[in-house]
């Protein structure tokens, strides 16, 4: 093998290895943010990238948006609940550039930021907040995150409260309070259908009284019913107007009753006190007759002495 084609051979095998080390295929997902001798290039890609090497630093940024789970964080409501609780996050890079000169690691310092902002905002609301209006703690948390993520350049696409765990008394609690919660709409419901009952049986009391025989025809049509079923007992009902006279003679004999037992206790009561008096007017009587008589028969017997 002759000197010049060994020279070709090495220059060859240089100029490929020059060609690997300096040809860098960016995907379109991708961009490459480039460095020489120091000083940035600025953001490079998609495509075919040429660099020079020892004298090009080439880092890598994935723009395709990134879920970040923020791990379960102990924090305390405002009004004195523990619960623990994480939340997701996506993000996606908008400026390359940004993300590598801003800040160090831009997926880590948004995690960081989001597990403070988290307990921050869950630690204003109270427990029925972040039960029930989780929306609205989740606006507060888009908020605040995407705010401070601007300039690192990256955009916060959503943020969600995960999962809330509370401890088992105060889930016992609030089962209390919503098994009450239900029997308190059940008697009011109840009530409102007792009232539209009420009005509509009042309706029809009125409809029925300007036409007294549709309530006999009413009559027949129950017995009608309960003579389909093939009951034993059979209900035979009277009609108001034939019984109504009946009910007021028998009030008017208990009327007339006690009457008659009112005037009879007067009068045993006036005969007592008649007899009372008598008798007290017979022993007053007695009572005189014994003090002057035995005067008396003193004055007799001084008389006869004289």
């Amino acid at each position: 093998m002759s000197n010049t084609m060994i020279m070709t051979l090495v220059i060859a095998s240089v100029v490929i290895a020059f060609l690997a080390f300096s040809i860098r295929i960016v995907p379109e997902y991708q961009r490459m943010v480039g460095f020489r001798l120091g000083r940035l290039r600025g953001a490079l890609g998609p495509g075919i990238v040429f660099r020079l090497p020892f004298l090009d630093t080439l880092i890598p940024v994935d723009l395709r948006v990134v879920t970040l789970t923020i791990p379960p964080q102990e924090v305390i409501t405002r009004d004195n609940v523990t619960a623990r609780v994480n939340a997701v996050v996506m993000f996606k890079v908008e400026d390359p550039v940004k993300s590598v000169m801003a800040v160090e690691n831009h997926a880590v310092a948004t995690s960081q930021f989001a597990q403070t902002t988290l307990r921050s905002v869950v630690g204003r609301a109270d427990l029925d907040t972040l039960l029930a209006h989780r929306a609205d703690l989740n606006e507060d948390l888009y908020q605040s995150i995407a705010r401070q993520a601007v300039p690192w350049g990256v955009t916060v696409t959503v943020v969600e409260i995960k999962d809330v765990e509370i401890p088992e008394m105060m889930q016992r609690a609030m089962a209390r309070q919503a098994e009450a919660e239900r029997e308190r709409r059940a008697k009011v419901i109840s009530a409102h259908g007792e009232l539209e009952a009420s009005q509509e049986l009042r309706d029809a009391a009125k409809i029925l009284g300007e036409a007294p025989s549709s309530l006999q025809l009413r009559y027949l049509q129950t017995l009608l019913e309960l003579g389909a079923d093939q009951n034993s007992t059979v209900v035979f009902p009277l009609p108001m107007d034939i019984v109504g006279p009946f009910m007021h003679a028998m009030e008017r004999m208990g009327s007339t009753t006690e009457d008659d037992r009112a005037n009879q206790s007067e009068q045993s009561t006036d005969n007592a006190a008649e007899q009372h008096e008598a008798n007290g007017t017979k022993h007053y009587e007695k009572l005189i007759a014994d003090l002057h008589g035995p005067r008396t028969g003193n004055n007799h017997v001084e008389g006869q002495g004289q």
